[in-house]
């Protein structure tokens, strides 16, 4: 299998996670802005690209995926989700199979403002969400919601911007100098995320991975333990159902006075699928079983509970020569 990963970053252990399942039947292709990306390090072959907003980003895709007989490509980066689903059939039309969801539902997970309404409407437990400050008071003043409350971008990724807000008069600040925030509840319940995997054949998930958040950081969980609820599985499978998912999706929750809340969906690898792979629940075969035309049955909830992960750092060391040699 030859597989594309987009703006790669720093997703070192990702890739050496696909090359302990695939060995020498992988070849792995990167690109990235950063000619010092290091995961760069980890591929058979990497690419230096503009930026994903350049008019020539994608027939350049498009030309690496036909250089390096791609079979599937994916991004690492929520901006670029969209790219990818609004391109499908130019991928699609060169055999390359587009681990990223369908336009509409691309839409949707990105604008956490929007996604917020589509869930109310279809009765899914969500987080309070509000577009606006004059939105919030008016619900404030009817005691629909109280302070403390969160901000946090209405795009964007990383958890760049969230921040916890305790009066009105910060809350007006903050949303006067930046109009892009969106206010929520303040959930007070378990935090919690489930890797997903959405067979590109059948479209059903057939792999859930769940897991509560020990500690995190800015982008994400850095220590997590892995649990299992039926109701969960059950409440996962609902929301998927109300839109079109294709490939791998990381799910945000709160589990609160006996309730599961749906926060947001990132379609794409999570930074914290680590654990669910060293936990035995290998997206790795099943994207490999889909690329060859092959539907996977359902593995739901194969994987031990209380697993722990336990992220840390580590470096890519290079001289400058071999990074540049390296680049294509």
């Amino acid at each position: 299998m030859n597989i594309l990963f987009c703006s790669v970053g720093r997703r070192c252990e990702l890739l050496k996670d696909f090359r302990k399942t695939l060995g020498e039947e992988l070849k792995i292709v990167v690109t990235d802005n950063s000619q010092v990306a290091p995961a760069m390090a980890f591929a058979d072959r990497a690419y230096l690209v503009p930026l994903i907003n350049d008019p020539s980003y994608i027939p350049m895709v498009l030309e690496i995926c036909k250089k390096e007989e791609i079979h599937a490509v994916t991004t690492l980066i929520d901006p670029e989700i969209m790219l990818l689903a609004e391109h499908r059939e130019e991928f699609e039309a060169l055999g390359v199979t587009v681990l990223a969801p369908y336009e509409e539902t691309a839409k949707l997970c990105f604008d956490k403002y929007e996604m917020y309404r589509f869930l109310v409407e279809k009765g899914i437990d969500t987080v309070k969400t509000y577009g606006s400050y004059d939105a919030f008071m008016e619900a404030y003043g009817k005691g629909e919601i109280a302070f403390p409350v969160f901000v946090k971008p209405r795009t964007g990724s990383g958890s760049v911007g969230a921040r916890k807000i305790e009066t009105p008069e910060l809350l007006k600040q903050v949303t006067d100098q930046d109009k892009s925030l969106i206010i929520q509840e303040l959930m007070r319940g378990t935090d919690l995320d489930a890797d997903v995997y959405v067979d590109t054949i059948s479209h059903q998930p057939v792999a859930m991975f769940s897991k509560r958040k020990l500690s995190t950081t800015i982008g994400g969980a850095n220590k997590t333990i892995s649990f299992k609820d039926e109701a969960l599985f059950a409440f996962i499978k609902k929301v998927l159902s109300l839109m079109r998912f294709n490939g791998p999706l990381d799910m945000d929750f709160f589990y609160q006075n006996g309730k599961y809340y749906l926060s947001e969906i990132n379609p794409r690898f999570g930074g914290a699928y680590l654990h669910a792979y060293g936990a035995g629940v290998d997206f790795i075969k099943l994207i490999r079983e889909n690329v060859a035309g092959r539907e996977n049955p359902e593995h739901i909830g194969d994987y031990e509970e209380d697993v722990v992960m336990m992220m840390y750092d580590s470096v890519v060391i290079r001289k400058k020569s071999e990074i540049e040699a390296s680049i294509q």
